[in-house]
This record gives C-alpha cells, structure tokens and sequence, in this order.
C-alpha cells in the first residue's frame, strides 16, 4: 500500500505552526513608550519640543513628570477615563492663557504619545474625540521694511569684530529667512564662498542637508567675519561663535543670536519686540512685495513644508530661490 505522502505546502504550512516564537527576540522587557516616541524623531529640537510639551502634561495631568511606570498608568486607562483626563488638561491650558497653536502643538504631542502606545499594543484608545482649535490661518507677521532693517545694520561697526559678526548674521537672517537654529547649527564647512551656498538642515528634516544660495553682500559679509575671526579652520568648527568673556570661541546659540538681534533693533530705536523670527517674516513679507506676491517663488525662500502656509516645492527651486535672495539681498547693500 502506497504511503501518504505530504505536498510541499503542507509541509511548509507545518513547519510554520511548530515554530518556536519569540525566543531570538529580547521582548521580555515592557518597552518604554515615552523613550520610543523620542528616539522616532530624527531632530534634536523636535526631540526637546516633544519632551517639554510631554512633561507638561505630566505635571499638570499627575503632578510629577513622566516615569516609564506613568506613562504605562497613562495608557492602561480605560478610552473614556483617558479623554477624560486629556479634555481636562486642554481646559486648564486655555485657563493659563495659552494660544489656540501653542494648545494645539501640546495636544499633538500627547496624541503621538498614544499612537506610539497603541503601535506597541499598550493603549487600546484613541483620542479622535479631543479635537484641535480653529487657529486663524493668517498670524500678525508684520514684521519691518527693508528700509528699517537698513538702520539695525547700520549699528553694526563693521571695524571690530563683533561688528563683523553680527553684521554677517543679520545679513544671512535676512537674505534667507533663516531661522535661529538653522543658524546656529552651521559650520564653517557649510559655506562655499565661490558657489556662493550654504548647507543647512532644516526644520523638521531630521539629518537631510539643504543647499542654499546666498546673495553676493551676504558671502562677502560672512567671508570677512571668517577671515577677521579666525583665518584657517576646520570645517567642523561653528560658522558664528560667542565673544563674550565666559563663553568666547564656542557656537553661538539661538538664545545667543535672540540676544544680538534685540540689541541692536532696540539701539535702531525700534519699539516692536524684535526676534531673529520677526525679520525672518520680515524678510518673507518683502520677498511678497519685491515678487508681486509669487508665492511659488517666495515659498522656495521660506521653505514652508506645508501646503496651506505657501506653496509646494517645485523642481525650479534653486533658481527662484537664488532670485529671490539676491532681492532680498539687494534691499539692504
């Protein structure tokens, strides 16, 4: 009598449910969902944002910051306790006097910190039902003329070096709309003076470099700060460094940059609270006059990721970004 012989499939089929699981995989330990969340984003800042905003609620929610075990406490409640507790904090945010954005970014943040629970199959809710504010999709950008930022240069002495550093600063702040961190980020061996670029990462690309062009005043302005401050050096050493007493030769912070701007708007006699991210819409709403308002073109400066804050990018980007500079760049030489 012939044997009965087992096909390939069920012999694959059965090999499969007698397989041993889990044994190579260390999945013994109850993951920290808080830790996972922040190791996701590839951005220091966005990192801190996340852990600020994250301790925020804690505290308010709990009264202490967030442990491994909270977290857990926090994700193990039932849907209804857990919306509960998040539409409360919301409240007690709008008691604070808190923006509808600044309420917004903080309720994303704990909505990530559930998505994460929920992708490790911690939390069985979700938070659908805590819905966002309404944010005005126009904010109060005015910011000032090219005409008064030609006065907050002005009080740059470009014969010391401090002058030339801030004057190379408030020019790169202007021509590319840069913002703080972008900023402070830099190092020498991101600027090309003979391609006229700088390499910058930018918000909310975690590792991914950007090139940029600079306008002909802005290169000329960073060169002679280079050469005035240090001739020759790595290019891993900081573009712009501190020249105070305590901290003189280390990377100029975005605090650091904050300080320098308000100094000398405040010595241009300017009485609107000025900030390295009010000439950065400054510069943006020049960019609008100077383009008849091509968003398309000013979007590339801006590099705005959102489609409802400009415009997409496009594959010209390069050259209207570089024409839009030199714009910019032209207004105050």
């Amino acid at each position: 009598m012939k044997e009965h012989q087992i096909n390939p499939i069920q012999h694959n089929l059965q090999r499969s449910l007698d397989a041993t699981i889990g044994v190579s995989f260390d999945i013994s330990v109850t993951p920290n969902v808080l830790q996972q969340l922040l190791e996701d984003k590839r951005s220091p800042n966005t990192r801190a944002a996340y852990q600020k905003d994250l301790n925020d609620f804690f505290k308010e929610t709990a009264g202490k910051l967030p442990t491994s075990e909270l977290v857990l406490e926090f994700l193990h409640l039932e849907r209804g306790q857990a919306v509960s507790v998040v539409l409360k904090y919301k409240a007690a945010l709008f008691e604070r006097g808190l923006s509808e954005a600044t309420v917004n970014r903080r309720l994303a943040a704990v909505r990530a910190l559930v998505g994460k629970g929920r992708a490790l199959g911690i939390a069985s809710f979700t938070l659908e039902d805590v819905k966002g504010e309404k944010v005005a999709k126009y904010r109060d950008t005015t910011g000032i003329d090219p005409e008064t930022f030609k006065r907050v240069l002005a009080w740059c002495d470009r014969t010391t070096l401090m002058g030339k550093r801030d004057y190379a600063l408030l020019r790169l702040l202007w021509g590319n709309a840069l913002r703080r961190n972008e900023v402070s980020q830099l190092n020498i061996g991101d600027f090309d003076p003979n391609a006229k670029t700088l390499r910058i990462l930018g918000k909310g690309r975690g590792t991914q470099i950007e090139r940029i062009d600079l306008g002909e005043g802005t290169v000329e302005a960073i060169a002679l700060w280079l050469e005035a401050s240090r001739g020759v050096q790595s290019g891993d050493a900081p573009l712009f460094t501190a020249l105070d007493f305590h901290n003189s030769g280390h990377r100029l912070t975005g605090d650091g940059i904050r300080k320098i701007v308000v100094r000398l708007c405040e010595k241009a006699g300017i009485k609107k609270v000025m900030s390295p991210h009010r000439i950065r819409h400054s510069a943006i709403t020049a960019a609008l006059d100077a383009t008849d308002g091509n968003v398309r073109k000013v979007q590339k400066l801006s590099r705005h990721r959102q489609l409802d804050t400009l415009m997409i990018y496009d594959d010209n980007r390069g050259k209207d970004q570089a024409e839009v500079t030199g714009l910019l760049d032209d207004m105050v030489f």
